[in-house]
């Protein structure tokens, strides 16, 4: 999968979350992706999948707690 896919496949996942847990699904799909996207800046992930720069922090949040969550166990691949 390329980056751009994972960018369209967030976007559609986000786009069919309902509004009450759309902030969750954009978390969960941030620890999914979380390797794939590793050498992504939260700049240019929040202009892929067309998120506010702000959310750029949560990104890096995401990517950083991926590593911990792996670590206990945690199968991304299951997400």
């Amino acid at each position: 999968m390329t980056e751009n896919d994972i960018y369209q496949s967030i976007k559609q996942v986000l786009a069919a979350a309902p509004r009450n847990q759309y902030t969750v699904e954009m978390h969960l799909q941030m620890l999914k992706y979380a390797d794939a996207l590793k050498t992504v800046t939260s700049k240019e992930f929040c202009e892929g999948v067309g998120l506010k720069p702000s959310f750029g922090t949560e990104f890096s949040k995401m990517r950083n707690l991926t590593q911990r969550l792996k670590a206990a166990g945690l199968d991304t691949t299951l997400l």
